[in-house]
């Protein structure tokens, strides 16, 4: 591993509950930031080698590390985050945060990523999961992806070749890892980009539990209705277990009230699985990612 990254940007036993927004998570065998491509190959290499499970990583804000840690290589890509705009369309790397993009897209005067200002996390994992929020989604204005396959090779895929769908991708069904897009976006009018945005925004506060660690929301949307009423009118919001709690502010979020384990979001998400099953016979699933272990 030496000789494959620079021995500052790799760990060992590293804290899982520093690098996910719960705050919760046991430690991981090996932590790797690389900054390139190239490195990030090399890592790739060094796991394939010593046939080490590889888990990658962006901001970890829709993810969920059980408390015994994961036993492998974390390949973190927050430090992928080289960005390249020529007029409307936009190369970033797969660590960039997404609301710094549509930061960055706002000041240029484009529109199309306003919906994402408020979203904690980065441009890959946004892909992976096809993010979206206030009747946009990260498809609209997807061009390419590049993304490292199963056998190392790095491959390219039109909009049209990414499998979108609700909250799911062709990476996430082939596990395939992103490693760059490109966006395109229209002009549109300074004033209108921000003030949409700022809308946006204020939405979120009014409605999100954002001074307290989350993974944003936990559960899927069921179809033709929302996780968030159906935990509600089963009467859950402010149900604890341990330091984790359902929001009393937004029923779809758990919260990390302080000194929260894993175990303790697991025991209550099965709580809140079972509770809206039986009063409305729909069944749940989770949103956020599960990896570790016990």
């Amino acid at each position: 591993m030496a000789c494959a990254l620079p021995c500052e940007r790799v760990k060992f036993c590293e804290p899982m509950s520093k690098h996910t927004t719960l705050r919760v998570g046991g430690p991981a065998e090996i932590f790797v930031q690389p900054t390139t491509i190239e490195e990030f190959k090399a890592a790739m290499k060094v796991a394939e080698e010593y046939k080490l499970p590889v888990l990658v990583i962006g901001n970890g804000s829709n993810l969920l590390v059980k408390d015994g840690g994961y036993r492998g290589m974390v390949l973190s890509t927050l430090l992928l985050d080289k960005i390249t705009w020529d007029e409307g369309t936009v190369r970033v790397g797969a660590g960039l945060r997404l609301t710094t993009l549509a930061h960055q897209a706002a000041k240029r005067e484009f529109t199309g990523l306003e919906f994402a200002a408020g979203i904690p996390g980065t441009v890959g994992g946004a892909i992976y999961m096809n993010a979206g929020a206030y009747g946009g989604e990260i498809s609209q204005v997807v061009r390419r992806v590049w993304c490292l396959d199963s056998h190392g090779a790095v491959r390219e895929f039109t909009a049209s070749q990414c499998g979108f769908g609700y909250r799911t991708s062709i990476f996430a069904k082939e596990k395939h890892l992103i490693l760059e897009a490109e966006f395109s976006l229209n002009k549109g009018k300074i004033q209108e980009i921000e003030g949409e945005m700022k809308r946006l925004l204020a939405l979120r506060k009014a409605k999100q539990p954002l001074e307290l660690p989350s993974a944003g929301s936990f559960f899927k949307r069921p179809p033709g209705d929302y996780a968030g009423r159906l935990i509600q009118e089963a009467g859950l919001q402010g149900t604890k277990r341990g330091g984790a709690e359902v929001s009393t502010l937004h029923a779809n979020f758990l919260v990390n009230r302080g000194g929260a384990t894993a175990k303790d979001f697991l025991d209550l998400a099965q709580t809140v699985v079972e509770e809206v099953e039986a009063k409305f016979g729909v069944r749940l699933e989770m949103e956020v990612q599960v990896v570790g272990e016990d």
